[in-house]
């Protein structure tokens, strides 16, 4: 599945469902997956949807308390099921941290000192990241929308492509969370982290038509449906694939993501940096943000023929 459902709030009685057979000690105090899972809740207060990533990963263990073979026979079940590098090594992030809190308390940071079982990540393939080609974007953001709904989804795109924002980022913008006069959003990060970005001058006219025309409330969702609920990622991904094939393309894979991949390329190769990028993004590890930002083969191509020993001008 490309993109997550939307969640609701979290109920930790719904954990019937994971192994129940044994229960961990630490301390005087047997710890298991639902008090693990409890402590992030109510302690960390981490995101509904970090809660439902903790409770899918989990379900891979055939116990509380796994040995190294237990994990080891995780990963390969994992496999089994056809999981990619990529979806084994985040549910291996969750249960590593589960282990670790098991066997040292959750005031100890894991480190090479810690002798409990862990998994080592596998290797994941490192493919070029899908992107909108230049002319792609150029008709999407130059297309002429008629009507509320058609209004909507083409600000949600020239969002999408001016911040470089996640579209469940987007999707929860209130009126209130813009600044029309200083040209920036706030917006409502991963992890409960807030962060300010700037926006264009040609987004934020596109904004005020919108907001004007059709009376969206300062309070108001920006992006709702008929009935003042939040659109749903899907039916945004399904109507910006059928807009690009009316247009005479395919969209490219992972497509709502793509526009961000796009925007951190096209920020850089127009002379942005790349510390400034981190920030925009929303990103806490610096090697993110690069995996983002990857050069085109074009690219490459004329950075050598302008640096070539061979060349003339040289």
């Amino acid at each position: 599945m490309l993109y997550q459902a939307e969640h609701n709030i979290f109920d930790i009685n719904d954990l019937q469902d994971l192994p129940p057979n044994f229960t961990p000690r630490f301390g005087d105090k047997e710890m298991g997956f639902s008090d693990f899972i409890r402590e992030r809740q109510l302690l960390s207060n981490v995101s509904p949807s970090t809660l439902e990533w903790y409770k899918h990963s989990f379900k891979w263990l055939e116990t509380d308390a796994p040995t190294q073979d237990d994990l080891k026979a995780a990963v390969l079940k994992m496999r089994e099921k056809g999981l990619r590098a990529t979806g084994c090594n985040s549910a291996i992030r969750a249960i590593n941290a589960y282990v670790h809190w098991v066997n040292a308390g959750p005031d100890v940071k894991c480190g090479p000192a810690c002798k409990h079982p862990r998994i080592a990540q596998l290797k994941e393939p490192q493919n070029v990241l899908p992107t909108f080609t230049d002319k792609q974007i150029r008709s999407l953001v130059e297309w002429k929308p008629k009507g509320k709904l058609e209004r909507r989804l083409h600000l949600i795109l020239l969002f999408l492509f001016d911040t470089g924002a996640r579209i469940g980022e987007v999707l929860k913008l209130r009126v209130t969370d813009i600044n029309l006069d200083d040209l920036l959003v706030t917006l409502d990060g991963k992890g409960s982290k807030q962060r300010v970005v700037p926006i264009s001058f040609e987004l934020r006219k596109a904004i005020h038509r919108y907001v004007y025309d059709f009376d969206r409330k300062p309070e108001s969702l920006l992006f709702a449906t008929s009935a003042e609920t939040a659109l749903h990622r899907r039916n945004v991904l399904r109507y910006v694939k059928r807009l690009c094939l009316s247009m005479g393309f395919t969209a490219p894979g992972r497509t709502l993501h793509a526009t961000r991949h796009t925007f951190a390329t096209g920020y850089l190769r127009k002379g942005g940096n790349v510390f400034c990028l981190q920030k925009v993004m929303g990103h806490s590890d610096l090697e993110t943000t690069k995996r983002y930002a990857h050069m085109t083969t074009a690219d490459l191509q004329a950075v050598h023929e302008r640096l070539t020993l061979l060349s003339r001008s040289n």
